[in-house]
């Protein structure tokens, strides 16, 4: 978990404290997918990776975030890859307010990034990348 206990959202969008992360736009990991929910962590490693495997151009980037309506366990990580929410991953269909941005964060080594995408490629061709949004 992160120190501060802080909810944490990995992205390579860049933005400014003050914006908001809403529903219904393009998901981090699919530019054919529109995200029904806005998902934060509280373990500094979900949220690396995060910004590690989202799309798009830059570098990642990590914010500190503050949750505008209820959260929800992320049906993506709890109970089905990992029992009860080890990785303290949570959802919301309300927005999501940036409060501020991790910038002394260390990303995975060249060599588990790659052994993650070739596991998520692995699961796409088996057509078992299903997203619960």
């Amino acid at each position: 978990m992160h120190g501060s206990g802080a909810l944490l959202h990995g992205t390579k969008a860049d933005l400014s404290v003050g914006d908001l992360l809403v529903p219904g736009r393009r998901s981090n990991y699919s530019a054919d997918r529109l995200s029904n929910h806005v998902y934060v962590t509280q373990t500094l490693d979900a949220a690396v990776w995060g910004a590690e495997l989202a799309i798009g151009e830059g570098r990642g980037r990590i914010y500190v975030v503050e949750p505008q309506g209820p959260l929800e366990d992320d049906p993506n990580v709890t109970d089905k890859k990992f029992p009860g929410n080890p990785t303290r991953s949570y959802r919301t269909r309300e927005s999501v307010r940036i409060v501020g941005e991790l910038t002394d964060w260390l990303g995975h080594s060249a060599e588990q990034l790659q052994a993650m995408r070739d596991g998520l490629a692995d699961l796409e061709r088996r057509g078992l990348a299903v997203i619960y949004d």
